[in-house]
């Protein structure tokens, strides 16, 4: 995106690039303007132990372990569980952590699969060790720490023996 800028007149020899001199005697002047990106909520360290913990946690167990950051709306369980709906094919499986910084809610969402290895009781201690990172501001702590907690309830995935 440019913007232009009126400035008083100047010799034509004298112009840079993007300054160009009207008929009328004004200098018109375009310069780039960079929009500002939006800031991370994670630095790439962070989405590395985060990236991590969610790899090892569905490797393990065999469940799809996801999480969501963002805005929850007015129904936060309504909006989680169509997230979780989301992992598609793998939604059985599937144990979602989505969480709301802004709102200041969370929810864990766990498929049919995924709720006979990962009770209730056990979604709520996992919850309760996110509340206590969050309220030191440690989002990523948090997450990580309930990664870890619903995926050691799993227990390692089922393998047939041959």
């Amino acid at each position: 995106m440019a913007t232009g800028e009126i400035t008083g007149t100047s010799e034509s020899s004298e112009l840079g690039a993007g300054e160009a001199l009207m008929a009328t005697g004004r200098l018109s002047i375009a310069r780039k303007v960079e929009p500002e990106r939006p800031k991370l909520p994670f630095s790439t360290g962070q989405l590395s132990r985060l990236d991590e913990a969610l790899t090892l946690s569905s490797r393990t167990t065999g469940l799809e372990f996801a999480i969501y950051l963002g805005d929850l709306g007015e129904d936060a369980r309504r909006s989680a569980e169509e997230v979780h709906a989301n992992l598609g094919a793998r939604a059985p499986e599937g144990v979602l952590i989505a969480v709301s910084p802004g709102q200041r809610k969370f929810e864990i969402v766990t498929g049919e699969e995924a709720f006979r290895r990962i009770p209730d009781r056990s979604c709520q201690l996992a919850a309760m060790s996110m509340v206590a990172s969050f309220k030191e501001g440690e989002l990523i702590d948090g997450l990580i720490s309930a990664l870890r907690m619903l995926a050691d309830t799993a227990g390692t995935r089922f393998t047939p023996q041959h």
